[in-house]
């Protein structure tokens, strides 16, 4: 006599080990998170060290030269982005009173448009600046705390890429050893698979990254909007947030133009913009990017949004990469197939009969027969009919 686990059982295990999962994620983001930027960045920056060491190089000059090279690159990055900000912040005054402006004359647009009095209107301003203020002292706390935060990683990063890079022998080696020997081709390949994912999937980000940037800043540009430049590589950093990135970095020039221009130039932006839009996801993204990484559009913006209330906008960063190394995973381990293919994008046939219905006859009444029709086109017809007596 077998015990069966109740269906519900199982379905309750599988939740409370979800819910134990991410709470564990979110509590221990400030470990977790560098821990796995460090983790990519490594895997990135290996090829790089293998080449300095194939010319002869000590190893640990191999790496220390590799992760300079990437620290050069970051704060040249970092710099340019603080130019562009300081000019604009020089502005500043002037951009807020025209923005004052433009506050005012939609105020009263709404006034107008919608029968609200001025006096509520501005009773509800008053409200929401009073809030504002009440929730000051806390914002001001969690910036200090997010900003702290970002100084200590920007310190351990570059120290847990340099360990990663050196003790990778060390992890590979853990690896086989916590695996049978039967399992070790499978594992290498995984490994392999992940590494090459990683690689050609921030190698072809950063391409798609600086080509929007040109893009965006040419575009602007020519428009004639201030600070077009700065709004432009903004707009690209923010396209690396899958779907929710590129409505701010419409959104940011569009209130610059409306700001210091026109409501026609705003137009022109939005215009622009979706162009921009339409070449990326319709060319830049399938042939650079996409083709490295095989997660469908619905399962993306869902990991996104869940990376986001984990890890807020490092989490967006990572859920794609990280969604895609578990795909490779999935496909590998025969119970979790099913999970693999749920996250690709292989779409079947439409109009493939994908369960049996022949299988149905069986459960019906006896009355009843099952017949399944084949039309002209790809799809399938089923018609439940009383039988003949």
């Amino acid at each position: 006599m077998t015990n069966t686990i109740p269906v519900y059982f199982k379905v309750s295990v599988i939740i409370l080990g979800l819910l134990g999962f991410f709470f564990i994620l979110w509590l221990g983001q400030s470990i977790i998170v560098p821990l796995t930027f460090a983790g990519i960045i490594s895997i990135l920056l290996n090829p790089l060290v293998n080449f300095f060491m194939g010319k002869g190089i000590n190893r640990i000059i191999a790496i220390t030269i590799a992760i300079t090279l990437l620290i050069i690159v970051v704060t040249g990055i970092m710099l340019f982005i603080g130019s562009q900000v300081s000019m604009f912040s020089d502005s500043w005054p002037t951009i807020k009173l025209k923005f004052n402006a433009l506050f005012k004359e939609t105020l009263k647009w709404v006034s107008e448009t919608f029968n609200v009095g001025k006096s509520k209107v501005n009773a509800w301003i008053n409200e929401r600046k009073a809030e504002s203020l009440n929730d000051a002292g806390g914002m001001i706390g969690d910036t200090v705390s997010t900003i702290t935060s970002m100084m200590i990683n920007l310190l351990l990063i570059p120290v847990y890429i340099f360990l990663f890079l050196f003790y990778k022998p060390l992890l590979l080696n853990f690896t086989s050893q916590i695996f049978a020997d039967d399992k070790h081709k499978t594992v290498a390949e995984v490994l392999f698979n992940t590494k090459s994912l990683i690689q050609n999937y921030l190698v072809g980000l950063l391409i798609e990254m600086a080509i929007v940037a040109t893009m965006n800043s040419v575009a602007l540009l020519i428009i004639g909007i201030d600070y077009a430049i700065m709004l432009g590589v903004i707009g690209a950093l923010l396209n690396l947030i899958p779907y929710i990135g590129g409505v701010v970095a419409i959104s940011l020039p569009m209130l610059m133009a409306l700001i210091t221009d026109t409501p026609f130039d705003a137009v022109l932006v939005l215009i622009a913009y979706l162009i921009i839009q339409i070449i990326d996801n319709n060319f830049l993204v399938p042939k650079i990017v996409a083709s490295k990484v095989k997660v469908n559009a619905l399962i993306s913006i869902i990991v996104v949004l869940i990376g986001g209330a984990l890890w807020g906008v490092a989490g967006m960063f990572l859920s794609i990469p990280v969604t895609a190394i578990l795909k490779v995973i999935f496909d590998k381990i025969p119970h979790l197939k099913p999970l693999g293919f749920l996250i690709g994008d292989t779409m079947p046939p439409i109009g493939k009969a994908i369960f049996d219905f022949r299988e149905i006859q069986a459960r019906l009444s006896p009355k009843k027969k099952i017949k399944v029709v084949k039309t002209e086109t790809t799809e399938v017809k089923v018609e439940i009919k009383d039988s003949e007596a």
